[in-house]
C-alpha cells in the first residue's frame, strides 16, 4: 500500500479524571476556578496513545478504565506513516517517557500529548490542558498538596505498555 500521498487524522481525547468535582471544590480548596483535572490522549491509527506511570500504552480509542473522553479535540492530520510513528513513540518509551520519569506536575500525560501532537501535525494541545500544574502550584494549598501530589503515578488500566520489544510492526 502506497502511505506517501496519505494522510491520518488526530483528535485529543480529554478525560476529567475528578468527573466534574474540581469544578466544585476548586473554589473552596484552591480559591480559584478549575473546570477539570486533565487527562489526555492521542488518537491516531485507530488506536488510543497516553502516558503515565506504566510508561507509553496503547488501547482501542475509548479503551481504559476511564471510557469515553469528556471532550474530543481535531488537532489536525498527519503525513507520518504509522511505521514511523511507532518507531517515534519505542524512542520516547525508551528514554524521555520511560514510567520512572514520570511526574504528576512536570511530566505526565498531557506533556506527552502536547509533544506527540506537535510531532504528528504541528500543533499544540489547548493551553487551559498544559497551564493546569502552574495554576494549581501557584495556590497555597497546591504547596501545601505538592509532596502528596508528586507520589501519584496515573496509569490508566486498560493500555498495552509500547516497548521496542512489543512494537506493533
Amino acid at each position: 500500500m502506497d502511505q506517501h500521498n496519505s494522510t491520518f487524522g488526530v483528535q485529543l481525547f480529554i478525560y476529567d479524571l475528578s468527573r466534574g468535582m474540581a469544578r466544585q471544590l476548586s473554589p473552596i480548596m484552591l480559591g480559584k476556578q478549575l473546570d477539570g483535572i486533565w487527562h489526555t490522549s492521542i488518537v491516531v491509527y485507530g488506536e488510543e496513545f497516553f502516558y503515565g506511570g506504566a510508561g507509553i500504552s496503547s488501547c482501542p480509542p475509548g479503551g481504559t478504565m476511564l471510557g469515553p473522553p469528556d471532550t474530543v479535540v481535531e488537532l489536525g492530520n498527519s503525513e507520518v506513516t504509522e511505521e514511523i510513528f511507532m518507531d517515534y513513540l519505542s524512542s520516547l518509551g525508551e528514554t524521555t517517557y520511560s514510567g520512572d520519569r514520570y511526574r504528576l506536575f512536570e511530566h505526565n500525560c498531557n506533556t506527552f500529548t502536547n509533544e506527540v501532537a506537535q510531532f504528528l501535525t504541528g500543533n499544540k494541545i489547548p493551553s487551559y490542558i498544559t497551564d493546569l500544574p502552574s495554576e494549581v502550584l501557584s495556590t497555597p494549598f497546591g504547596q501545601v498538596l505538592r509532596p502528596i501530589l508528586d507520589s501519584i503515578h496515573i496509569a490508566p488500566p486498560g493500555g498495552n505498555v509500547i516497548s521496542s520489544q512489543n512494537n506493533h510492526s
